[in-house]
């Protein structure tokens, strides 16, 4: 796998997990559904949710603004 990734441990066939691993993986999975949250927001706008067919030198900056919405959104909730 890649060095910075980090995944929740399974639990051996018949043995639970201990408390802490327990809590480890809780606290990845707060962190994913965070995650996926921001990825589904980004995917409202539809330039990346489906193909995109415009030029590919203006792709960065209309994601770089869309970005920039987000977070202002995310830092100033309404």
């Amino acid at each position: 796998m890649h060095p910075g990734a980090c995944t929740p441990t399974k639990k051996l066939r018949k043995q639970s997990l201990p408390k802490a691993e327990k809590q480890h993986n809780r606290a990845l999975a707060r962190l994913r559904v965070r995650v996926e949250h921001v990825i589904r927001r980004f995917k409202i706008f539809r330039i990346f949710s489906g193909r995109y067919r415009n030029r590919r030198r203006r792709f960065g900056l209309r994601l770089n603004l869309i970005a920039g919405l987000l977070n202002y959104e995310l830092a100033h909730p309404s």
